[in-house]
């Protein structure tokens, strides 16, 4: 896991190969937040990505939160 600016690692979550659909990109970077015990942190994403005025802005909101690999 990399480390945030806050000194907290990020989970990786394997987004690239996976179906692009945005609900399904959101739930595995949602699954991997959880699995590290940051189910705080998977609920702010989704609200933030929700917010997102397109799909580009959206994954800059993910990569935030999780080390896409």
């Amino acid at each position: 896991m990399k480390k945030t600016s806050k000194n907290q690692k990020k989970p990786r979550a394997k987004l690239i190969g996976a179906d692009s659909n945005m609900f399904n990109l959101l739930g595995i970077a949602s699954g991997a937040l959880k699995k590290a015990g940051l189910g705080d942190k998977s609920r702010e994403m989704i609200d933030r990505v929700q917010k997102a005025s397109s799909f580009d802005e959206a994954l800059c909101i993910i990569g935030e939160y999780v080390d896409v690999y």
